[in-house]
């Protein structure tokens, strides 16, 4: 490239390059999400569509983008893991936030309509991310495993929120005073006794989020096959196998998930 008098201003970037051999994770929010919940009418104390919708997207970035290992969503939430031998962009923390976000958020708006097919969408919605970088496997584990421990906190609050609000009648305000100071085994007790809900037979989806891993999966297509002695083709199914990220609802604090799955922390994945 052709050198201009100009080309000094590139001394102002800052110098953004993850550690080298470390996790590097983008965490992805939706921006002033509880607005936008409202607007658009999600069910309370789940949307199910929206959970769908962000899994999608969540699968998209993982598609277009290299070196993710694993991907876990909650809410209006997703953090992707990169692999710690990545040089994607020369592992520089701006490349990682604002690739991740700009796919995830036009995916969001592309594949509104799958999910949503009654409600238009009023106004675009917005992502803001950051870049943590976490030097070892242990402590990549214990950030998922926060993560999914305030997916849990945050869902049983929620749960017995709108079932005081919905079935027993009280504001907003009332409920939030009811639940001040509560532990989780009063939670579980207001569920149970006053409305008949047993928290661990919620779906898992709410109460663990899910995980995106890669796996293999077999997709039947259809073909159209012709053989040397017919003049018209025969249409066939015809089964592949590719490598897709998969979600998955289960627990990731204890050890069984990372034992099922050495191959997400393996140093030469």
């Amino acid at each position: 490239m052709a050198k201009s008098k100009f080309e000094y201003v590139r001394d102002f970037e800052a110098d953004d390059t993850c550690l080298a051999h470390c996790w590097v994770v983008v965490r992805l929010d939706g921006r002033n999400f509880h607005r936008f919940s409202e607007k658009h009418n999600f069910a309370k104390p789940n949307d199910s569509r929206a959970l769908y919708l962000m899994t999608k997207c969540a699968q998209t970035v993982m598609e277009e983008l290299e070196d993710i290992v694993i991907a876990y969503g909650q809410s209006d939430e997703y953090s992707f893991v990169f692999k710690r031998k990545s040089n994607w962009f020369k592992r520089r923390a701006s490349k990682f936030m604002t690739h991740v976000a700009s796919q995830f958020a036009s995916s969001y708006v592309f594949y509104w309509r799958d999910f949503f097919e009654d409600q238009p969408l009023l106004y675009p919605p917005g992502f803001d991310g950051r870049v943590v970088v976490y030097p070892n496997n242990q402590t990549l584990k214990d950030y998922l495993s926060w993560r999914q421990a305030d997916c849990h906190i945050n869902n049983l609050y929620n749960t017995v929120f709108w079932a005081l609000v919905q079935q027993s009648g009280l504001t907003p305000v009332q409920a939030q005073g009811r639940l001040q100071g509560t532990l989780a085994a009063d939670k579980n007790e207001i569920l149970f006794s006053e409305f008949n809900i047993n928290y661990n037979n919620e779906p898992l989806m709410y109460r663990k989020g899910t995980v995106l891993i890669w796996q293999k999966v077999d997709e039947v297509t259809t073909k159209e096959v012709k053989l040397p002695a017919e003049m018209e083709g025969k249409k066939m199914a015809v089964t592949r196998s590719r490598t897709k990220p998969v979600p998955l609802h289960c627990d990731i604090i204890g050890d069984a998930f990372w034992k099922e799955h050495p191959e997400i922390l393996d140093e030469d994945s």
